[in-house]
């Protein structure tokens, strides 16, 4: 018969739900910090990418749309990285 508490090696292989909510919490900080710094980058750089764009001009439809996402793109960059260093 196979007994209901669990053996000494599977306590060792899932520690309790306790012990790993600040090891996850501290990975959720450092995760948001990276995500939040490459954000705030990401709007610094995205700019100068609008420059060959809008030297060639903005002729054709892909373009255009090209433009517009990159645009895009950077609002939401900068939203998300408004908080960088904070």
């Amino acid at each position: 018969m196979a007994s209901s508490s669990p053996s000494s090696n599977e306590r060792q292989l899932f520690p309790p739900v306790s012990d790993v909510r600040p090891a996850l919490a501290q990975y959720g900080t450092g995760l948001k910090a990276g995500v939040t710094g490459l954000a705030f980058w990401s709007a610094i750089v995205l700019p100068f990418l609008y420059l060959p764009l809008l030297a060639y001009g903005l002729r054709s439809s892909s373009i255009v749309g090209a433009f517009v996402g990159l645009v895009a793109l950077n609002v939401v960059a900068a939203v998300i990285g408004h908080r960088y260093h904070d």
